[in-house]
């Protein structure tokens, strides 16, 4: 199974992508991580990109390629792959579209986790509270949820216009999340 996770910060990616990859046996990608990763470790890539990602900004279309497409090809020929928070755009979508068609590692189903802004707001700085992530104040946080209005959430109309969107409450506790989000799966 190839599955992408959609949603704006704080509606619960990381967590439902590693509840969904453990039941389902396929291998939990997640962009943030990668990128906060590089940043920590201060490669190259992780010196370029942590200025963007202060300011909750999108990382340029072929820096993320170029650190997720790896990996998601490999997974794909493997189990296969959860991939969550790629792509932001449309423009990333068509462009991994079309690098995963010639691969044959094309996303199966679409997930949006979809959450009313005031909620993910809390979460959001309730999780800067708990983890100390630097990507989580309130500039940042109002920034990145602009951020996923503009470049992101015309996902949802590409990938429904593909078949491929199934829309599902986040705005509930972790186990129903999961348990819908399995539940829109076999309803295909």
């Amino acid at each position: 199974m190839r599955l992408l996770l959609i949603g704006p910060p704080g509606s619960g990616k990381g967590t439902q992508g590693a509840r969904l990859a453990a039941r389902l046996g396929i291998e939990h990608i997640a962009a943030g991580d990668l990128l906060r990763a590089e940043v920590k470790a201060e490669t190259p890539l992780g010196r370029q990109v942590t200025a963007l990602m202060q300011r909750g900004d999108l990382v340029p279309d072929e820096v993320i390629l170029s650190l997720l497409l790896p990996k998601v090809l490999a997974a794909a020929e493997a189990n296969g792959y959860l991939l969550d928070g790629f792509p932001r755009s449309v423009d990333q979508a068509v462009e991994a579209r079309k690098l995963a068609e010639q691969a044959g590692a094309s996303p199966d189903h679409v997930i949006y986790l979809d959450v009313p802004r005031e909620e993910l707001m809390r979460r959001i700085l309730a999780r800067a509270e708990i983890e100390g992530r630097a990507d989580d104040n309130p500039e940042t946080v109002a920034n990145r949820l602009k951020v996923f209005e503009e470049a992101t959430h015309p996902l949802v109309d590409y990938y429904r216009e593909r078949g491929l969107l199934r829309v599902v409450d986040a705005n509930q506790d972790q186990d129903a999340v999961t348990e819908a989000i399995l539940g829109a799966l076999d309803a295909e």
